[in-house]
């Protein structure tokens, strides 16, 4: 019985630095395990579309398809956009939906990872506080989880830890900047919990301007690579067994 095929859905975006990274986080994973057929749709903006590959996939004869929402948090996307695409898949194929990434404690080592590599060191984070920038949304349950993230990392060493959101709720970037600074953090840095580059994450940059470090986005980080897997096991696991494998 052959696996079934991973299609990862990326919201997509004018900006082609968006395409490029999920591109990029797709060779990882596919690295990782080379056996796993793995495709990318878009819900927008970049081709191939999810309907598209979706029909490609009928027509080859494929049955089993887990759809991975590359989605941070369970927002408007992964509640009514993702659902009602898949909803328009070819009747002959099975498709379970994964989870979205978020929240994972693989995701806060990956948010580590881009700090250290923008140059802070284990040694600084007690006198380090940190911006957890994401894209911001307009859903209670995914503001809410962004806070909780904020607060769990916190209790990991660093001096402070502040939620911001480049769109829908507030504090911005810069405000929170400020308030790490009126704490007494010897420095600040910015973390975009973001996954690739684009137009709120260009906000989140410009917002990070008085930062004293900034992280690039999580981008194709091995733990976001691994993640991905991780998401794929948990829901192909009842495909398998519906279909008797």
């Amino acid at each position: 019985m052959r696996r079934p095929v991973l299609l990862v859905v990326a919201h997509g975006s004018r900006d082609p630095r968006h395409a490029a990274t999920v591109h990029a986080l797709v060779r990882r994973v596919r690295a990782l395990r080379p056996g796993l057929r793995v495709e990318t749709g878009f819900l927008d903006f970049n081709i191939p579309s999810v309907k598209g590959v979706l029909e490609s996939l009928d027509a080859e004869g494929v049955r089993d398809v887990v759809a991975l929402p590359l989605l941070l948090t369970r927002a408007f996307h992964a509640k009514a956009d993702i659902p009602a695409v898949l909803a328009e898949a070819p009747p002959r194929l099975r498709i379970r939906r994964a989870e979205v990434l978020g929240p994972s404690p693989l995701l806060l080592t990956a948010l580590e990872r881009r700090l250290y590599e923008a140059g802070l060191t284990p040694a600084d984070k007690s006198s380090t506080g940190v911006v957890l920038a994401s894209a911001g949304s307009s859903d209670p349950e995914a503001i809410a989880v962004i806070a909780a993230i904020a607060r769990e990392w916190r209790h990991t060493g660093w001096c402070a830890v502040r939620p911001a959101f480049a769109s829908a709720s507030l504090p911005r970037t810069e405000q929170a900047v400020r308030e790490l600074r009126a704490l007494g953090c010897a420095r600040v840095a910015v973390a975009p919990y973001v996954l690739a580059p684009g137009f709120l994450p260009d906000r989140i940059v410009r917002g990070a301007a008085d930062a004293d470090v900034l992280a690039d986005v999580l981008g194709p980080s091995p733990e976001v690579a691994r993640l991905l897997l991780d998401r794929y096991d948990a829901a192909r696991v009842p495909v398998l067994a519906a279909v008797g494998a």
